[in-house]
C-alpha cells in the first residue's frame, strides 16, 4: 500500500513539473521562456515618450494591436530616457525609447538591452530657447542665467556641448535639472531664463515669449549628433526575434504613411500632442525619420557584418560623459557595437 502511494506521488510530481516547464511568460524580460517555443509573447510592455515620431504614430493608429491581436499590448509613457533606463533596469518594460545620452549611460552601466531601431535623428526638434525680454543675442549673454534641462538626456548633452563650443564654462550659468512638465511650469512662473528641451514643451515655451538661440541641427552640422533610439531587453529579443522584426516593419509602415500623407498623419497626432496640424508638421520637420533599410547604411546602424557609425557616435558621447563625470568609465567601441541588435 505504501509503495502504491509513493508511485502515485511521483506521478503527480512529474505532471506538476511538466506543467510548470511548459508555462510561457507573458513578459519577456521577467521569467522568460525557452527561445523558439513561440513567435510572439502573450504580453508586451512598451515604454514610449511624447515625441512626434513613427512609434507615436503607430501607437495612435493602433498598428501594433492590429498586427499582434493575440498579444496584450501595454503602453507606458515616460518623460525622459533616464526614466526609461530605470524601468529597463527593474524589468518593467520590454521595449523603450531613449536618446543617445541615456543609452550610452545604460550601456556603460550594463543595463540588459540592445538598440534595435533609430526612431529619429534629432534636428531642430530639440533647441535652446531663451526669454525674449532678456534680449539674449549670444552665448556670452547667457552668463549668470538660469537654464533648465532634464539631466542625463540628449538635450543635456547638447546644452553642455553648445556651451563648450561657444567658450562658456558651465559654471558660468546655473543649470537646473527639470523634467519637461516642470520646465513649462517654471517658464510660466519666470523661474528660469531658458531651457534646452524637445517638443511639445519646446513649442509651448517658444510660443510664450521664447526665442531660439541654437538647435540640435546646428550642433549636428558641427558633428555633434543626437538621436532617439529604440531599445529592447536582451532576453525579450532573444525569445521573440520574430516580434522584433515585425515591430520594426510596423514602424517602417508608419514612416511610409507620413511620406504618403503628412497632413493625415499630423491629424492623427493632434490629440496626443495637444496642438494643431500645422504645429505638428513643424515639429516633425525637426526630426529625421529613417526606415530600417536606411538604418542599415554605414552612417547609422549598419549590418551584422559591418556595424555602422552610430556605435562610434555613442563612444564619442561616452567620452564626453566621462569628462563631465556623468559616467565613471566609457566602454570600448566593441561594447557599443555589440549593443546594436543584429536580429539573432
Amino acid at each position: 500500500m505504501k509503495k502504491n502511494i509513493f508511485i502515485v506521488f511521483i506521478l503527480v510530481l512529474v505532471l506538476v513539473m511538466s506543467a510548470c516547464s511548459n508555462t510561457k511568460s507573458s513578459n519577456g524580460n521577467k521569467e522568460g521562456k525557452e527561445s523558439g517555443t513561440a513567435d510572439y509573447p502573450e504580453k508586451v510592455t512598451i515604454g514610449y515618450q511624447i515625441i512626434p515620431n513613427a512609434e507615436l504614430l503607430a501607437k495612435e493608429l493602433k498598428l501594433v494591436e492590429k498586427k499582434f491581436p493575440n498579444t496584450k499590448v501595454k503602453w507606458v509613457q515616460f518623460e525622459s530616457g533616464r526614466d526609461v533606463n530605470t524601468a529597463m533596469a527593474s524589468g518593467d518594460i520590454d521595449l523603450g525609447l531613449a536618446g543617445t545620452v541615456p543609452v550610452v549611460t545604460g550601456i556603460a552601466t550594463n543595463l540588459p538591452y540592445q538598440i534595435y531601431y533609430i526612431h529619429d535623428v534629432i534636428g531642430e526638434a530639440e533647441s535652446l530657447v531663451v526669454k525674449k525680454n532678456l534680449k539674449i543675442k549670444s552665448f556670452e549673454d547667457l552668463k549668470g542665467k538660469r537654464l533648465a534641462v532634464p539631466f542625463g538626456s540628449t538635450a543635456h548633452f547638447s546644452l553642455l556641448k553648445a556651451l563648450d563650443s561657444n567658450g562658456i564654462n558651465q559654471n558660468e550659468v546655473k543649470i537646473l535639472d527639470m523634467q519637461p512638465p516642470d520646465i513649462l511650469a517654471a517658464w510660466k512662473r519666470g523661474d528660469i531664463d531658458g531651457a534646452y528641451i524637445w517638443h511639445p514643451t519646446l513649442g509651448k515655451i517658444e510660443n510664450t515669449d521664447g526665442q531660439v538661440l541654437t538647435t540640435s541641427k546646428a550642433l549636428a552640422d558641427k558633428g555633434i549628433i543626437t538621436a532617439d533610439l529604440g531599445i529592447v531587453n536582451k532576453k525579450f529579443a532573444q525569445n521573440y526575434p520574430k516580434f522584433i522584426a515585425d515591430y520594426k516593419d510596423i514602424l517602417d509602415q508608419a514612416i511610409a504613411k507620413y511620406k504618403e500623407n503628412p497632413k493625415e498623419v499630423a491629424q492623427s497626432l493632434t490629440t496626443i500632442l495637444g496642438v494643431d496640424e500645422t504645429e505638428i508638421l513643424n515639429q516633425i520637420k525637426g526630426l529625421i525619420w529613417i526606415d530600417s533599410k536606411e538604418q542599415q547604411s554605414s552612417k547609422y546602424l549598419g549590418t551584422e557584418d559591418k556595424k555602422g557609425d552610430l556605435a562610434k557616435v555613442l563612444e564619442d558621447t561616452g567620452k564626453f560623459l566621462v569628462d563631465q563625470k556623468i559616467i565613471t568609465s566609457n566602454p570600448k567601441l566593441s561594447a557599443y557595437q555589440e549593443a546594436i541588435y543584429s536580429g539573432k
